[in-house]
């Protein structure tokens, strides 16, 4: 009598272990690259395996026992294979094929140990599964196969052992889509339909889009001229392509031209653009969808982001919330968190979209962003893919590093790299302004110094500061406009789009800036949220001293378009010593360069920055202090890859009536729409979420911090905690 894998909640329709595992096999084969096409299929014949034990049988037909099957495929690999390079990825994958990739552990872990060291060790434990064999055929695996490919990337013994855990993680993601495509194929009927974009009609919108632009000022024609350099090489092939433009040069869109040639040209199945910010991706994803109009379906995938929130028609609401599980789309907008975190996870609903990283052109906008403390796995990973997936990668930025030498030094041997913008002759006519460092201020004269222009923009390093400058601000200004990360997303976008308004009126009455009453004058006091991505344009900037990418980040809202002469952007401090390297670093080239957006004063900036922490970069191997991939931390090294700040809580308030429904059905029910709920958070750090705890201003429902009433939030400035000594 057949075995079965599934059985509908009916009762009626059953599906046979051998029907699940051979679809499956099939299934995650046609997902994976050539080589490593042979043991993906092998993998995904055993994973279920353990289905065939007479306790699973009878849980299946409605007993309610735990039965631990995933063990049982990871044993009988290292029986059929034996402990070689590609039997050991197989029992990796089976055996967390449902929890997750373990960590390998050590000969001495017991039986009672989750590691796969232990795991295999249950084999007296559990029953007879033998029966596999009458209905399952299984090959050995081509171990040369497996060996050659590893080591196409492969330079000394700890990248060996790198390529090990990808490759892996790999073929743990096609086993796992797979399996999770064919079991919802059958349990509810559903089919996995791709979310699709026509690359050749986006072409032709972003080229007419591109040509409705007509150079008028100098930056203007120079940006033409930079643009066109990029262009010229999308013959080229390469690994990665930088893509160095000064912040004005339009790269959003030439990035967006070069990789649609780049992916028609060369057969790419998708576009995947990485932008570091959750608050900065509304912009772009709107820049898209507005020239693309139908001819893409835009997956966007971030964490603050739910598709029930649109107004898309239902059924396309579903096809989104499918893709988002497994990437299934041809364009996607997602964020860096999301990409690299997602990269070294270890879990089934993270890893099972790495395999629609292949055959990809991949964007990382502003990728002198990635944290520094993890410069070493996001490199790898960029040259992982590329290198071993077929896809090509495009590193974005105004303010680019020497990514040649860092790939060489962090990263795999080989990795092609191509810089798209080799002319820089043209850069200096994107200064639109003067860099004036005005070193100590106090706060009063900070604020009245930009009161006395059009509007301005006042960027500092924390939040209680921009809170307190937006204090100070006079009252007889037209407005004034606070943005940190105390604000939910949700008021963010309102009170960027309110500043948008605000500034084209003023710009339009007074297109010179002179003569502008105070009524009409306009301040913006930010966090340096407001650097990257967010498209707005002062006549003078105000950024406190930090680091010089985000000193020069902050520059570039100041003159945007190059239309006014005699703009100014100001670095001011406050007269407290920094201990932060980037701060010290930037603020010794603010004495050494008269022009600290030369290309020779970023790339010292970020040689003195680089060196000065090459210990902490190379100390985030997964491969650290391992001599054998049989003892990987997996499982351990997944939950400490954290690209942002993990003690940092989340807290809702309540901004409107959607927000007010979803804390009510919270505090009533313990449940609500989480998806929904994230545009009305903010963050916090665990020290001040004490303190607000303490004065009972926050309360936990169903596990999720919430104010207590909405008189705490400012809807002036969108903040919370406006009748709180907080920000002390």
């Amino acid at each position: 009598m057949s075995k079965i894998a599934h059985k509908k909640e009916n009762g009626e329709s059953v599906q046979t272990i051998r029907e699940h595992s051979l679809a499956t096999a099939e299934l995650a084969g046609s997902f994976s690259i050539p080589e490593l096409r042979q043991i993906i299929y092998n993998i995904s014949l055993l994973h279920d395996i353990g289905k065939y034990q007479p306790s699973f049988q009878e849980r299946i037909g409605g007993k309610n026992i735990r039965v631990d099957h995933s063990t049982c495929g990871a044993i009988e690999a290292k029986k059929l294979f034996g402990n070689r390079p590609g039997s050991l990825i197989a029992q990796f994958c089976i055996a967390g094929h449902h929890s997750g990739i373990p960590n390998g552990g050590t000969p001495a872990d017991t039986k009672d140990d989750a590691s796969l060291y232990g795991r295999l060790k249950r084999e007296n434990e559990l029953e007879d599964y033998s029966d596999y064999k009458t209905d399952i055929t299984v090959e050995q695996i081509d171990e040369k196969a497996v060996k050659d490919y590893m080591l196409k990337a492969a330079a000394d013994s700890e990248g060996l052992l790198e390529v090990f855990a990808f490759t892996t993680r790999y073929c743990f993601s096609c086993l796992t889509d797979a399996d999770s495509l064919d079991t919802a194929g059958f349990c509810t009927g559903r089919e996995d339909i791709e979310l699709t974009s026509n690359f050749d009609e986006c072409l032709k919108k972003i080229d007419a889009k591109l040509d409705s632009f007509k150079p008028e000022t100098e930056l203007q024609k120079a940006r033409s001229i930079v643009q066109a350099q990029v262009y010229d090489k999308t013959d080229k092939s390469s690994d990665i392509y930088l893509m160095n433009m000064p912040t004005g040069g339009g790269k959003t869109l030439c990035s967006m031209k070069f990789a649609l040639t780049r992916a028609i040209k060369t057969g790419k199945r998708r576009i995947i653009y990485v932008i570091p910010y959750n608050s900065i991706i509304d912009q772009t994803v709107s820049v898209f969808e507005d020239i693309f109009g139908e001819s893409a379906g835009i997956l966007r995938h971030q964490s603050s982001f739910c598709i029930d929130d649109t107004d898309f028609d239902e059924d396309y609401k579903t096809l989104v919330k499918n893709a988002a599980e497994n990437w299934n789309a041809q364009i996607i907008i997602t964020t860096s968190v999301q990409f690299f975190e997602s990269f070294y996870a270890n879990k089934r609903s993270r890893l099972r979209k790495l395999h629609n990283m292949a055959d990809s052109i991949i964007i990382f906008d502003e990728a002198h962003m990635m944290p520094t403390e993890y410069l070493q796995p996001c490199l790898r990973a960029v040259s992982l893919i590329t290198k071993l997936l077929n896809s090509e990668a495009v590193f974005l930025t105004a303010t680019m590093p020497d990514f040649e030498k860092l790939i060489s030094r962090y990263s795999i041997k080989e990795t092609g790299i191509a810089e798209l913008v080799a002319d820089k002759s043209q850069f200096g006519l994107f200064r639109k302004g003067n860099f004036v460092n005005i070193g100590e201020v106090t706060e009063e004269r900070l604020i009245a110094d930009a009161a006395s222009k059009s509007a301005s923009l006042i960027v500092v390093n924390k939040r209680a500061d921009a809170s307190k400058l937006y204090d100070l601000a006079p009252g007889d200004i037209g407005s004034k406009f606070h943005l940190s990360t105390y604000m939910t997303a949700f008021d963010r976008k309102r009170v960027i789009d309110e500043i948008k308004q605000k500034l084209d009126a003023l710009y339009r009455d007074y297109p010179d800036g002179v003569n502008v009453p105070e009524d009409r004058r306009i301040i913006v006091v930010s966090t340096s949220l407001i650097e990257a991505g967010v498209d707005l344009d002062f006549f003078a900037v105000y950024r406190e001293l930090s680091g010089l990418d985000s000193i020069l980040q902050a520059g570039g809202r100041c003159n945007r378009e190059g239309k006014r002469k005699n703009a100014s952007v100001y670095i001011f401090n406050f007269g407290i010593p920094s201990n932060r390297h980037d701060v010290n670093t930037a603020k010794a080239l603010l004495e050494k360069y008269e022009d600290i957006s030369s290309p020779e004063c970023i790339t010292e900036y970020y040689d003195k920055l680089y060196n000065f922490n090459d210990d902490i970069i190379r100390n985030r191997s997964i491969a650290k202090d391992v001599t054998k991939p049989q003892s990987l931390p997996f499982a351990d090294y997944a939950r400490d890859f954290r690209m942002i700040d993990s003690n940092t809580v989340s807290v809702a308030a309540e901004c409107d009536e959607e927000s007010t429904q979803l804390i009510l059905q919270l505090k009533a029910t313990g449940f609500t729409n989480h998806r929904k709920l994230q545009k009305y958070t903010f963050t916090v750090y665990e020290y001040e979420l004490k303190k607000l705890i303490e004065a009972g201003t926050v309360k936990q429902y169903g596990g999720v911090w919430c104010l207590v009433n909405n008189d705490q939030y400012s809807r002036e400035k969108g903040v919370a905690f406006e009748t709180q000594d907080f920000y002390l």
